[in-house]
């Protein structure tokens, strides 16, 4: 029996919240739909996740020069990954409430704060304990951040853009991974790597500039937060964790096999994003420009799956568009982490497909996780399943750590294509809510 309401019926083509005019076709048809305020939101979590990408990539692409000044084994270094993910799922939930509570952007302020303090006062570490601690704390702000604003986001947008409006917004990602590689290859090339690390993560002060703007223009969906208000139990674990009786559906089978979803997607995705700079590094031999230009293939491929994923799970619908890229990237995984080591141009063009399918599966989880609880435990159920998800799947790149030294990084990869069967499992308990409309 299902635990979640079926979903409602598209009345139109705009959303309240929005006042904006009836949507549009074509790619970008859901942007001047939105209207001012709308795209304010739309901004504004577009900003803070690109920042949040560049300072959670500050620590992968430095991991090499890391390992070196602190003379860490790869078990040690695949832990920074798994203590910022695990953390992150504390602040993802924590974020969550807050959301439901005190608003939508008043919980993203506080997310970008926390991230962006933590980052800065990585590159002031004076042993491995104590950037240990300051990662964990940085995940604090990194677990909310995606979540909140996602919310913010979907709640102005209209059932029939959701998905590529979402799919839009995780798109940032790809760009804040970029503007880090790029940050990477001129700081590693100008100066010594063991002063560049820190360089690196001196650098994630850049959210502050971020805050003033997001406090003066920025607010929370109007006709959303007075349906929010209404209710006595918003923010509530509880009711996230409700079984269903036979008069009024819960939401507890909801919350676990969401949780297994994310829990999948993330443990592949975060497998690659942590190792694949080492990969290249320590087993294929490039330069500091060499992994950049690789990783420019992979980042391209990344966001215009992005873009792509986020048109597909409006067509196809939530569960097909996770179905189709979950199996694609399972089988772009094992072929990146088996080519031959002559085949230099191959692993070159493989990384585009690569980035493409582990970033379009993400296009529909904004919209999916958005549409799966009510406007009250919105929040809530959205922070949690996402980054406990992400605290379970963290276990992949520490595993993958520790079989590295005798499997190879290439050969320990394959793990993350079992995440991604874990996920197409998952969605056999899960509805599709395509067309649902917000609160």
């Amino acid at each position: 029996m299902s635990t979640t309401p079926p979903p409602q019926a598209v009345t139109s083509d705009t959303h309240p919240a929005g006042g904006g005019h009836p949507s549009r076709e074509g790619a970008f048809g859901w942007l001047p739909a939105f209207g001012p305020r709308g795209r304010r939101a739309f901004a504004g979590a577009f900003g803070g996740y690109a920042l949040d990408s560049y300072d959670y990539f500050t620590l992968p692409l430095s991991m090499v020069a890391l390992a070196a000044y602190f003379g860490l084994d790869s078990g040690q270094t695949g832990l920074f990954t798994t203590v910022t993910l695990v953390v992150s799922a504390v602040g993802g939930a924590a974020a969550g409430v807050f959301a439901d509570r005190v608003g939508r952007v008043r919980a993203l302020m506080i997310t970008v704060t926390t991230y962006a303090v933590f980052t800065v006062a990585c590159g002031f570490a004076p042993d491995y304990e104590t950037l240990l601690v300051f990662r964990a704390l940085q995940g604090l702000g990194f677990g909310g951040e995606w979540a909140v604003g996602a919310i913010l986001v979907a709640e102005y947008a209209s059932a029939r853009h959701r998905g590529r409006t979402l799919g839009a917004v995780q798109s940032a990602w790809a760009v804040g991974w970029a503007l880090a590689a790029i940050v990477y290859t001129l700081v590693f090339s100008f100066v010594g790597d063991d002063l560049a690390w820190r360089v690196m993560f001196w650098t994630g002060a850049l959210p502050a500039l971020l805050l003033v703007w997001l406090r003066r223009r920025v607010h929370d969906a109007p006709q959303a937060t007075a349906a929010r208000e209404r209710s006595a139990a918003r923010g509530s674990f509880a009711a996230i964790f409700r079984p269903g009786t036979a008069g009024a559906p819960g939401l507890l089978r909801t919350t676990v096999f969401a949780g297994l979803l994310s829990t999948g997607v993330q443990g592949g995705y975060y497998t690659l994003a942590t190792w694949i700079p080492t990969y290249l590094k320590s087993e294929r031999g490039l330069s500091v420009v060499g992994t950049g230009g690789y990783l420019a293939f992979l980042i391209s491929g990344a966001f215009l799956g992005y873009l792509t994923g986020g048109y597909l799970t409006d067509r196809l619908g939530r569960r097909r568009n996770i179905w189709l890229f979950a199996l694609l990237s399972a089988v772009c995984v094992l072929a990146y982490a088996h080519i031959p080591g002559s085949a230099g141009t191959l692993l070159l063009v493989l990384g585009f497909p690569l980035g493409f399918c582990m970033s379009a599966i993400f296009s529909g989880f904004g919209s999916y996780l958005s549409e799966l609880y009510p406007t009250e435990v919105r929040g809530t159920g959205q922070g949690f399943t996402y980054n406990a998800g992400r605290a379970v799947g963290a276990v992949f790149p520490t595993l993958v750590g520790f079989l590295a030294d005798s499997w190879g990084v290439g050969g320990a990869l394959v793990f993350g294509a079992a995440g991604y069967g874990l996920a197409a499992l998952a969605l056999l308990g899960l509805p599709e809510t395509r067309g649902k409309e917000l609160a």
